[in-house]
């Protein structure tokens, strides 16, 4: 990653209901050393609303990275990431599933689906913010993301 693309901040729209995790990911993100905007929907028809940047959304970034939970309220994150990898604008987000769900199923399926990875959320809170932090680690630091656009 460039020097240039270090100062650029990066574009990231988690998708969760539940506001515990939703805060623990926002504070595990705000100590990154890679500057990053961190936008939050908390049901499957906001997170598509957004995407596609309808309604209150009209103005939303284009996300680098989606953090998404599987067990969402309205319309849930498998179909999510189903609308996501079958939309040729959306596609090449990856799509990173950070669930409670350890079914082999919900794995198995994400990954049919074309999620990146998939991550078990721990209970543990320290954990949980390790898990953050390697995500964002691994995926803003050390990966090439797409560019926008």
């Amino acid at each position: 990653m460039t020097e240039h693309d270090r100062l650029k901040s990066i574009e990231i729209l988690l998708v969760e209901d539940n506001p515990g995790d939703a805060c623990l990911a926002r504070e595990a993100l705000e100590e990154s050393k890679i500057s990053n905007q961190l936008h939050i929907v908390e049901d499957g028809e906001e997170a598509l609303a957004f995407l596609r940047q309808q309604g209150r959304f009209s103005t939303a970034p284009r996300p680098d990275l989606i953090l998404l939970d599987l067990n969402l309220p309205k319309i849930d994150g498998r179909q999510v990431l189903a609308e996501i990898k079958s939309d040729d604008d959306l596609k090449r987000i990856p799509v990173v599933i950070l669930t409670t769900s350890r079914s082999e199923e919900d794995v198995l399926k994400s990954y049919n689906l074309h999620a990146n990875c998939y991550v078990t959320k721990p209970i543990d809170l320290n954990q949980f913010l390790r898990v953050v932090r390697s995500i964002e680690d691994f995926w803003l630091s050390i990966v090439v993301l797409p560019k926008r656009g």
